[in-house]
This record gives C-alpha cells, sequence and structure tokens, in this order.
C-alpha cells in the first residue's frame, strides 16, 4: 500500500495514515483503508486496532485541491466510498482505537468518530466538524456519529464550526482522554489491549448492539445526504472558498 501502514505486534495491530504533511484523505487512501480493515477484519491474531496519523497531523480531511477537479460523478462516487468506510469502521466488531496525533478535521474527524475511544495528543492539536465554515455541508452518518459520542451538544459542534483542543473535545466527550504527545500511541493501545481481553465474541455483540441502531441510522439517510452535500459543494459560494483552500 501507498499511504496506509499495517503494523501487528502482540495482538494488536496499528494502522498509520502516511500522505504527506497533512495526511490528506482522497481515493486511493480510503480504499487502502478499506482493505486493510477488511483484512484486520478476518484475521484472528489481530485482536484490537489502533489507528493513527504520522506527523503532527491525523488527518486534515479531504484532499481539496485534488477534489476541485473532480466532475460531480467522480466526486460523488468517493463520498459513496467514503461514507461506507465509516460506516465499517463504525460498525467493527474488534475493538477500534483511535490515536490522535494531531489535528483530526472534517474528513479525518469523521473517521476518528467511528472508533470505539479516541486519545488526543495535547498542544496545538484541533478536532471539528467545520464544514459550515467555508460553507459547505456534512453528511448524514458524521451526524449520527457525532450525535452518538456527545448527544446534545452536536447542533452546536455542527451550527458553529468550532475547533476544539484536545482538552475542550475532552470536556465535551469528543475525545476520552488527553496525554502527552509521545504517549498517544502508547496509551491508545494499552487500550486497545484492554478492550481486546474480553471475549471477543461478546465484545462484537455488545457493540453491535449499542450501535446497530445508530448503524441503521446512517445507511438510511446517507445517499439523500451525499447529494445534498454535492449540491451545496459545487454551488458558486462554495466553491469560491474551495478554490482558497492549498494543502501544502
Amino acid at each position: 500500500m501507498s499511504f496506509v501502514i499495517t503494523r501487528l505486534e502482540s495482538g494488536i495491530a496499528t494502522v498509520v495514515l502516511e500522505r504527506g504533511k497533512v495526511n490528506a484523505l482522497n481515493p486511493v487512501v480510503v480504499q487502502e483503508l478499506s482493505a486493510a480493515f477488511e483484512t484486520l477484519r478476518a484475521d484472528p491474531a489481530a485482536r484490537a486496532v489502533v489507528l493513527t496519523g504520522s506527523g503532527k497531523f491525523f488527518s486534515f480531511g479531504f484532499d481539496i485541491p485534488e477534489f476541485l477537479s473532480y466532475s460531480r460523478e467522480d466526486f460523488t462516487r468517493f463520498l459513496a466510498e467514503f461514507t461506507t468506510l465509516y460506516r465499517v469502521l463504525f460498525s467493527f466488531p474488534k475493538p477500534l482505537v483511535a490515536a490522535l496525533n494531531g489535528h483530526a478535521v472534517a474528513g479525518g474527524c469523521m473517521i476518528a468518530l467511528a472508533a470505539d475511544r479516541a486519545v488526543m495528543a495535547q498542544g496545538n492539536g484541533k478536532i471539528a466538524l467545520n464544514e459550515i465554515a467555508f460553507g459547505a455541508s456534512v453528511f448524514a452518518g458524521s451526524v449520527e456519529m457525532l450525535q452518538f459520542r456527545v448527544g446534545p451538544r452536536a447542533s452546536e459542534l455542527l451550527y458553529s464550526g468550532a475547533m476544539c483542543s484536545a482538552e475542550d473535545a475532552q470536556r465535551i466527550g469528543l475525545v476520552s482522554e488527553v496525554v502527552p504527545a509521545e504517549a498517544v500511541l502508547g496509551r491508545a493501545r494499552e487500550i486497545a489491549g484492554e478492550l481486546a481481553s474480553k471475549r471477543p465474541e461478546a465484545y462484537a455483540e455488545i457493540k453491535a448492539l449499542l450501535r446497530g441502531p445508530t448503524a441503521a441510522a446512517m445507511a438510511a439517510r446517507e445517499a439523500a445526504s451525499i447529494a445534498g452535500f454535492v449540491e451545496i459543494w459545487y454551488s458558486e459560494p462554495t466553491w469560491s472558498n474551495l478554490r482558497n483552500i492549498t494543502i501544502r
């Protein structure tokens, strides 16, 4: 794989996003993540998974400059693949812990929301569904996951597009723990190990019971929300904002 690295040690798999400075999401990254988790789901040696990023970013979201060249049809196809990915992660039967080594914004935040638990690094990193800040919408699945994680606070976060610090994110339940940057991956692996110590069949069944209704709601509304997202994305006010966004 080009941008997704998987390591397995002592029953805990670590999946690392490695795509440039900000670990921007594009079709190749989504396909590689999907393939990695399909393999880990079937691998009995992988009892739990930690998902993290390289450098100072977990993921800053979509590779917007790349998507500016996409037709509506191609972009819609990507969105279907992306939302399918986070639904797969949300319902992944094994323990999944997000180790947020830095910024987790927009699409990056959506992936983090799919995890069972999230550990975030102290420092300047932000986490947010900030699409409204540049005139875009979100997806039904991301709304459902955010509500599952933080309850009624979801509306405040979505309407404001607030960029939360690690400490603010912990205070509202967006992340589970905040630790020094050098300890993020180790602490995430500890949590993954603790969760993996439970009987796998029991863990998977309880997780399905807890998350099944939300997963069903995600799937039921996703296609319509993607259509709405695309209409707003290609509208002139939003398109103008997007053209001013660059990734270096």
